[in-house]
């Protein structure tokens, strides 16, 4: 049942069809965050002031899936979209070791260290995915 109501969904925005690469539905959009991060906490002020419902996941704890790390280099084209350059875990592992990784081994490295990824990384209930806050970006992509 969750499949068919999956692409009903998808079937109901033209736009989202085109991207090759969805998560699941969700009931909610879900916001992957870290509670030290400025940006992190702007974004879930902006949403609450906005009365947009999310779900906040602490991206330490809890990182993005594989699947869903996958969709998100599908849909925003560019693993530099993905990559928190400036935390002290992608200075760690180093920027020629990051430019040397293939596809698959990048997104194992992200799912398994939650501050390597860039935040807050947004998934909406629809299942489009966008990294770092641009209120407009938000905007357009959780009012549709």
């Amino acid at each position: 049942m969750l499949s068919r109501l999956w692409w009903v969904a998808a079937e109901a925005a033209p736009s989202f069809l085109d991207l090759p690469f969805r998560v699941p539905l969700s009931v909610r959009h879900r916001v992957y965050s870290y509670g030290a991060c400025s940006t992190c906490r702007k974004a879930l002020s902006w949403l609450k002031e906005e009365g947009i419902d999310v779900e906040s996941i602490d991206i330490t704890l809890t990182p993005p899936s594989v699947a869903e790390l996958e969709a998100a280099l599908h849909q925003l084209g560019s693993r530099s979209r993905l990559f928190n350059t400036s935390g002290q875990s992608y200075r760690a592992l180093g920027a020629q070791r990051v430019q040397s990784m293939g596809d698959a081994e990048a997104l194992a490295a992200l799912a398994a260290d939650g501050k390597l990824i860039k935040r807050p990384f947004l998934v909406t209930a629809d299942g489009r995915i966008t990294t770092g806050f641009r209120p407009e970006e938000w905007l357009e992509l959780l009012k549709a």
